[in-house]
């Protein structure tokens, strides 16, 4: 498979890290989401980017404390091995109450080297 093919992707298919981090995320535990991503990572979320382990252990800290919600996997495709974009439905206390958010993954050598969160 090329990165030019877009393959859908079922939550049992997607990469175990792609899951680990999606798990520990939603289990609202830092430590294990931080764990998926190589030392040089870099996480964009609401405009702002994230590099490396300290930053990105921090903005998971934070994230997880700012508003309750909950998640659920919704779809997924994949554009080769490396590049998964996860779409995930969000409900809780944040403003507008409902989201369905992209997850766009870079993975490298069995982690996540870039995470884009976006709508």
């Amino acid at each position: 498979m090329t990165i030019n093919e877009i393959t859908p992707t079922s939550w049992d298919e997607l990469p175990e890290i792609v899951r680990t981090f999606l798990v520990a995320q939603s289990d609202s535990d830092p430590d294990a989401a931080a764990a998926a991503f190589t030392s040089d990572a870099q996480v964009t979320d609401e405009g702002r980017t994230y590099r490396g382990g300290r930053e990105i252990a921090a903005w998971l800290r934070r994230a997880g404390s700012e508003y309750t919600y909950t998640t659920e996997f919704d779809h997924a495709t994949m554009a080769g091995a490396n590049h998964v974009d996860v779409v995930q439905h969000l409900e809780g206390n944040f403003p507008g109450g409902v989201a369905d958010l992209h997850f766009r993954f870079t993975l490298e050598g069995g982690r996540v080297s870039r995470l884009v969160i976006e709508p």
